[in-house]
């Protein structure tokens, strides 16, 4: 689920494409159509990738009833009984300049929070766990339901907002965030799934993200998120994501000397970025499954505070349209009592939640 950007390197002009729109289907859920042009002056660039324009999300009644099916028929193009998936040569392959910038950049901030034990006081604490708060809810709400899934909608200034809190996370843009993420679901626990742990535990954990070269490979470009790409303020948020935790960590220096820093960069990072780590290879591995999804997603309980609500995983990969995932009251979702906090002061809208209807109609279909 995590996902470091490829921000780290410059972004060129590139080719263009063109707006076009089909009727939905089950292969094309978000209406989209590719095909690239090479005008020269064109506005969208995007580095080694198609970029494709969409027709915006829209949400109806009937579109919340299809979406039950999307994890069936539409996200998963081969079904888990045929994807045989073959381990990955992880050792074995050629490591590139971007994959060695990544695990350059996460060695650094846990070489970081060693020095946790001789830096603490109470703010620093403090401040690592605000942050920690307000980073992780960038990935849950903003990357995860939000912008990944259109759970919901926020106003374009408080959706911004949150989208930039989840840069924090050092877990990247959102634009390449969301397209693993929906890589994810259409592949889930196949081949060309970015990270099931069908490839290995410790692959699914984090070492999938030092593999750059496979999910182009094996899923494509960042065309599936072009409903983000076609937003300026997304496409800046590829340039920028890196300089905002720069900024961030001088600020912090500035304000509190190095225990602000050691505290609020390097032990807050970590614990985010293993919160996902966990999130992404434990709900695939351990917990139960009450949804019959065709995938190895699971419901993991004792993970559902440190990853905000994130691994009733389950539940989740059999209605990826709802905002909430914890759908029992016992389920603790707090990703999800935020969203109704929005909810309640009227600026979050269009939340969608399963009802009985379906999750009849999901017994129904399996």
């Amino acid at each position: 689920m995590v996902s470091l950007s490829h921000s780290y390197k410059s972004l060129p002009p590139f080719s263009s494409a063109t707006l076009a729109t089909k009727p939905r289907s089950k292969h094309n859920p978000n209406n989209l159509i590719f095909f690239s042009q090479n005008k020269p002056n064109s506005k969208l660039h995007f580095p080694k990738r198609l970029v494709v324009s969409c027709k915006k999300p829209t949400f109806t009644a009937d579109d919340v009833l299809r979406e039950t099916t999307i994890t069936e028929d539409g996200y998963r193009n081969k079904p888990f009984s045929e994807g045989v998936t073959k381990k990955r040569a992880f050792w074995e392959r050629k490591w590139n300049y971007w994959d060695v910038s990544r695990a350059t950049g996460i060695l650094g901030v846990h070489l970081l929070s060693l020095y946790a034990p001789f830096h603490f006081n109470w703010s620093a604490f403090r401040v690592a766990v605000g942050l920690s708060v307000i980073a992780g809810t960038g990935i849950t709400l903003s990357y995860h339901r939000n912008l990944s899934h259109r759970s919901f909608v926020l106003p374009k200034w408080l959706e911004y907002i949150f989208a930039w809190c989840g840069t924090l996370a050092f877990q990247g843009d959102p634009v390449e965030w969301v397209s693993n993420h929906r890589y994810h679901h259409q592949y889930s626990d196949t081949d060309r799934d970015p990270h099931t742990p069908r490839h290995g535990f410790w692959f699914s954990y984090f070492l999938w993200i030092f593999d750059t070269g496979s999910i182009l490979q094996n899923c494509g470009g960042e065309e599936n998120a072009a409903d983000l790409v076609r937003q300026p303020f997304y496409r800046f948020l590829q340039r920028t994501w890196i300089l905002n935790n720069l900024a961030l960590s001088l600020l912090l220096y500035i304000v509190g000397g190095f225990p602000f820093l050691v505290w609020g960069v390097g032990v807050r990072t970590v614990f985010v970025l293993h919160s996902t780590f966990l999130m992404t290879a434990a709900s695939h591995t351990w917990g139960t499954q009450p949804w019959k999804t065709g995938d190895l997603s699971k419901n993991t309980w004792w993970l559902a505070i440190g990853t905000l609500g994130e691994s009733w995983h389950n539940n989740h990969h059999a209605f990826e349209f709802s905002a909430r995932h914890g759908l029992e009251w016992w389920q603790i979702d707090i990703t999800w009592y935020f969203i109704r906090f929005l909810q309640a002061l009227g600026l979050a809208t269009n939340v969608k939640l399963v009802s009985e209807a379906h999750k009849q109609k999901f017994n129904g279909d399996g």
